[in-house]
């Protein structure tokens, strides 16, 4: 007789009793992308007429639309996608919610006060944890994505390294993950192109940066699986991230 629990537990998360998000963009040729970036193309390689089945050849950068970044991507040496572990796709998820302070400032930089203010509500960050800040971004219209103003000046809101070096050396989170295209803000990517990114790639973990949906999330208590393909040597790849709590 086999083993059922995990069936079970499976059963139990597709009931009605849990509530399913996809934290994802869609993936098209109107997907908000860096502006350096080109947009996604399609072309045919079979039709239904000629072929009985039809096939597309997708041409599209490796950190485009929500997307992950392994340690490779900023640290030369890093981790490839096919070298992150299955283990690393699922975590507890833990949403900081700094939207109103993005309104304030869109350069805002998550703060280890942030993360302070949520423990005093939610308990301590567990060990392992996936931490996503939620902004906002993700609802701007895809050509203000990218922050820029009338100057061509790019404002966007992200971490402070002192936040992150806090989760992942106080806490020991296992990953995070945020709205906008970038780990930095705009302010510090002025002053120090992407330092931050670099810094936190360092830690040799990865990251899901273009994350939507965080609103329709708890700020505590759901699991997050992020998937994508395992790319030899790859340094990046669009991602289908989603969480699962109970309502």
């Amino acid at each position: 007789m086999y083993d059922t629990k995990l069936w079970d537990t499976l059963k139990d998360w597709k009931s009605p009793a849990y509530e399913w998000v996809d934290l994802s963009q869609e993936v098209s040729p109107d997907t908000p992308h860096l502006v350096e970036f080109p947009a996604l193309s399609e072309s045919p390689v079979l039709n239904y007429e000629e072929h009985n089945c039809i096939v597309s050849l997708y041409s599209l950068v490796s950190q485009f639309g929500t997307h992950v970044d392994p340690p490779v991507h900023f640290i030369p040496g890093g981790r490839t996608l096919d070298q992150i572990t299955l283990h690393e796709m699922a975590y507890p998820l833990c949403v900081v919610d700094v939207t109103d302070k993005v309104a304030e400032n869109s350069d805002y930089g998550l703060r280890i006060s942030d993360i302070e203010e949520w423990e005093s509500r939610y308990g301590k960050i567990p060990a392992g944890a996936f931490v996503a800040m939620r902004t906002g971004w993700s609802k701007r219209p895809p050509n203000t994505y990218n922050g820029m103003d009338e100057n061509g000046v790019t404002h966007n809101p992200g971490w402070t390294d002192e936040a992150l070096k806090f989760l992942i050396e106080e806490r020991g989170i296992g990953a995070i993950g945020h709205e906008p295209t970038d780990t930095d803000t705009g302010e510090s990517i002025r002053a120090r192109g992407w330092a931050t990114e670099k810094y936190y790639l360092g830690f040799d973990k990865i990251q899901i940066e273009m994350l939507t949906n965080l609103d329709r999330l708890p700020p505590a208590g759901a699991i997050i699986f992020c998937t994508f393909p395992r790319v030899k040597d790859g340094m990046g790849f669009t991602a289908r991230c989603f969480a699962i709590f109970p309502k």
